[in-house]
């Protein structure tokens, strides 16, 4: 039986030790140097063109002077390299936008594949339990590229099979710290494959001035400040509902104000109205005389509004009824947006029971019909949790400012944002540095959008009421 076994018996099989294993020597067979020659040479030939074809401008900017050097010296090798430097540095002075986009982002994105991520890549992922090491060998997920922006790079990595997104998500604070960023963010690029964003720097560091009043007439989406990659940040107004949740000092008048401010054009040519609940009677009555009649203050003048707008809800919807099934805004029905500040005072701390079920009642109805007959609500909270806010998730568009806890992250943004980077509770308490400062997750993405909203200070809305008045 013993002599079927491969290998050489290292000792004697009978042992009076118990519990002694059989120690077998593996059978070595002896490879000929001229097949491992041969193996070597085809690896490093697959290589080559691997790397040539993988990466065609980078190999013929190292080949061309090596190429020159060896034909014709070292001086015209040398020459060439000069040349082409100080034309780079003289292309980025005279058009710096055109030399980013063309060359500098992608001159930046190889020095940093090279030395920053293809370096590290093998420590961080067995460190973070990405990969695996089994047999003596390490099984990693594949850096496929990397992509640089202004503000932040991204990778682009082919998950090992059998891999999900949230093997990923758990291991961002890893994964930041392994790449030396301050945070990462996962996105879905598409099957078994995802996208790492690494903020090299904050774009939405200083605060951002109020956006000037539109020349359009039109109901959004409206400008309210940034967005992290630099373009501005629209916020859909019409046919939507907005719920904005934060810390007190996190920046929700900043958002509210916008919005009112895109929509001024609107309102002044009759196509939105804008109803205001103001319960803490210090924000939007700052700007009371925008509202007209249709400004609320009281727990019962709430209560009244909120109902008033479900009627015209009501009423719009029997005359839409096989008629239309979307809301075109005109003079004879217009845009109408409830504004409520600090929803969570009428709500859950309300001390009149019959008004808490009242206003409860109408936001239900107004966040489950509205929108289709042109009737939207934006509100604002400081506690998202369920018992203070429980038709939160009749909102399909969410905005998360500064966050005391972590777990409101997902009360918010839904579950899972909060891996994916939404880091809320990240964000910093010094108003000139995190005011306004939040992360945005529409109805139709699940992945947060990291913005900041445009300051509206006490100056533009007294200029907004003048401009109304006059």
């Amino acid at each position: 039986m013993f002599k079927k076994l491969p290998g050489d018996e290292a000792q004697n099989l009978v042992s009076t030790t118990p519990d002694t294993a059989v120690v077998f020597r593996p059978a070595v067979v002896r490879t000929p140097a001229f097949v491992t020659l041969v193996i070597f040479a085809w690896r490093l030939v697959a290589g080559l063109v691997r790397l040539v074809w993988r990466h065609p401008i980078a190999s013929a900017v190292v080949a061309a002077p090596c190429a020159l050097a060896w034909l014709y010296g070292w001086r015209w090798g040398l020459g060439l390299v000069a040349g082409t430097v100080a034309a780079l540095v003289v292309w980025c002075f005279l058009h710096r936008p055109s030399f980013l986009r063309l060359a500098g982002w992608r001159l930046l994105a190889w020095w940093r594949f090279v030395w920053i991520y293809r370096r590290h890549w093998q420590p961080v992922m067995i460190v973070s339990g990405l990969g695996r090491h089994l047999r003596g060998r390490d099984y990693l997920p594949h850096l496929v590229a990397v992509t640089c922006t202004s503000w932040a790079d991204v990778v682009t990595v082919k998950m090992l099979h059998g891999q999900a997104v949230k093997d990923w998500s758990d291991r961002i604070e890893h994964l930041a710290h392994g790449f030396g960023a301050r945070s990462c963010r996962v996105s879905i690029a598409r099957a078994g494959r995802l996208h790492l964003v690494f903020p090299r720097r904050d774009p939405l560091a200083t605060p951002l001035p109020a956006v000037p009043v539109p020349d359009e007439v039109s109901v959004g989406p409206v400008h309210i400040g940034q967005r992290e990659d630099g373009s501005p940040w629209l916020l859909k107004v019409h046919g939507t509902h907005v719920l904005i949740a934060g810390a007190t000092g996190a920046g929700k008048g900043s958002v509210l104000w916008s919005a009112i401010r895109g929509l001024l054009p609107a309102l002044r040519a009759g196509l939105v109205e804008i109803w205001a609940l103001d319960p803490k009677r210090m924000e939007l009555s700052f700007g009371r005389s925008l509202f007209g009649t249709r400004y609320a203050a009281t727990p019962a003048e709430c209560a009244e509004l909120l109902e008033a707008a479900v009627a015209v809800m009501q009423e719009r919807a029997g005359r839409f009824a096989g008629l239309r099934r979307d809301h075109v805004p005109t003079v004879e029905d217009p845009f109408v947006l409830v504004v409520v500040d600090e929803v969570a005072f009428l709500t859950a701390y309300q001390s009149d029971k019959g008004l808490k079920l009242r206003i409860s009642a109408a936001l239900a109805t107004l966040t489950t019909q509205g929108r289709a007959v042109g009737v939207g609500v934006m509100a604002a909270l400081q506690d998202p949790r369920k018992e203070v806010m429980n038709v939160r998730n009749l909102f399909p568009d969410k905005i998360a400012l500064r966050l005391d806890e972590s777990e409101q992250v997902d009360m918010v943004l839904g579950d899972g944002a909060r891996d994916r980077g939404a880091l809320a509770d990240h964000i910093s308490p010094v108003p000139h540095e995190g005011a306004g400062v939040g992360y945005v997750r529409l109805e139709a993405s699940p992945d947060p959008i990291r913005v900041r909203a445009a300051y509206v200070c006490d100056a533009d809305i007294r200029a907004m009421v003048a401009e109304v008045a006059a």
